[in-house]
């Protein structure tokens, strides 16, 4: 179990006021600090495969002992983070404009974002911050392809 509560609350950030955006930001820091090859890579998408995987177990297994979505549980606003950085180009303003935009939704919870908490389990607990993930990383492609539109 006290493998479980370290993996969800990476390391113990879910015990800090704030856990869920200083997890996004070390994320950030992990993403911003890799290889520019690596960013737009397969391994990358098999890492954020990884981390939904772990995380999601991890998830459920806390739930018995902290309860439904506890706020130690911060491994979901990785994985969240994880999926809107997906070959994402190696950009401190794409980066900076990913993390707004994920926060944001994970917070509002708006288009049926907050229907996902309802899922039991630890699938439930990372739902809905996979696609608060997946709606930023909607709007920065689209800022991208805007961008490339613009200035070509």
């Amino acid at each position: 179990m006290q493998v479980h509560k370290q993996i969800a609350s990476v390391l113990g950030i879910g015990f800090l006021k704030g856990g869920g955006t200083v997890a996004s930001i070390v994320y950030c820091i992990f993403w911003w600090l890799l290889p520019a090859s690596y960013v737009q890579s397969f391994w990358q998408v098999a890492v954020t495969l990884l981390i939904i995987i772990i995380g999601t177990w991890s998830a459920g297994q806390v739930e018995k002992e902290w309860g439904k979505d506890s706020s130690k549980v911060v491994m979901d606003e990785v994985a969240g983070m994880a999926v809107t950085l997906l070959y994402v180009p190696h950009s401190i303003w794409y980066l900076l404009l990913g993390l707004v935009l994920f926060r944001l939704f994970d917070i509002l919870k708006p288009f049926g974002i907050r229907n996902l908490e309802k899922i039991p389990g630890g699938m439930g607990v990372m739902a809905d911050d996979l696609l608060s993930g997946v709606y930023a990383f909607v709007l920065v492609r689209l800022v991208i392809i805007c961008q490339a539109n613009y200035f070509s």
